[in-house]
């Protein structure tokens, strides 16, 4: 800390940042922020470097979510700025990686809605739950709850009152497990299988697979937006101050 700058008490940086005193106790601890020298009567004496160190962090969360981003400025506190800069390649990479397995099960959903129910691979006209839970690779759990979100509706046997399958529910049961697999919420799903159920067609899916590809875009500008602020603090620019 320079002479002439006025030093800055937890709660000064607190009320600057919209926080209680006590997240920035906890950012000190956790090693988001810097450290901090204490005063001879014991409290802790903060400077600006403490506040762009905040505006840093509050910036990597959006791309980068809580946990990366509090392992990146522990990092770069702790003087492992290598450490601090794979921790931000890694979360690049798996952004890769969600773009090229979206573009995957986009194509492979597209076919499987492109099916016809009589073209699927199934043994006979007519399964039980296990049987599809296993054809699937899915708990027969699973069916149950698509089936309580009024995903899925099987016909039951009469006197038994077993559930059975036919081939268009076997054929949504595997567009469900698809969507599912990529953390689709059930709430989502149910406009695809309606329309196509309904028309036969896949603009839905194709609406719920552009949502997705839309949300990676806005993730992929805020971790450009978070790596900037990352570079700035690296770097000692003072425009990494402004909020």
């Amino acid at each position: 800390m320079s002479r002439t700058e006025t030093p800055l008490r937890p709660i000064d940086l607190a009320r600057s940042a919209g926080v209680s005193t006590q997240q920035i106790r906890n950012y000190l601890d956790a090693g988001v922020l810097p450290p901090a020298p204490r005063t001879p009567a014991g409290y802790r004496r903060l400077d600006t470097r403490h506040r762009r160190a905040l505006v840093t962090y509050d910036a990597l969360v959006p791309g980068y979510g809580q946990q990366t981003a509090r392992e990146v400025m522990r990092a770069v506190h702790a003087g492992d700025v290598p450490l601090a800069l794979s921790l931000v390649d890694a979360a690049h990479a798996a952004v890769h990686e969600q773009r090229l397995s979206l573009r995957a099960a986009g194509e492979a959903l597209e076919a499987v809605a492109g099916q016809t129910p009589e073209a699927l691979d199934v043994p006979r006209g007519a399964l039980r739950i296990g049987e599809v839970a296993a054809y699937l690779g899915v708990r027969t759990s699973a069916l149950r709850v698509w089936e309580s979100a009024g995903l899925l509706v099987p016909k039951r046997e009469r006197g038994t009152r077993y559930r059975t399958y036919r081939p268009a529910d076997v054929r949504d049961a595997r567009m469900i497990h698809m969507l599912r697999q990529d953390r689709y919420p059930l709430d989502r799903i149910r406009p695809v299988l309606e329309g196509l159920r309904r028309t036969g067609g896949s603009a839905a899916l194709r609406e719920v697979i552009a949502e997705r590809r839309e949300g990676l875009t806005r993730r992929t500008t805020a971790m450009l937006e978070g790596a900037g602020r990352l570079h700035a603090y690296l770097t000692g620019e003072q425009g990494a101050e402004e909020r």
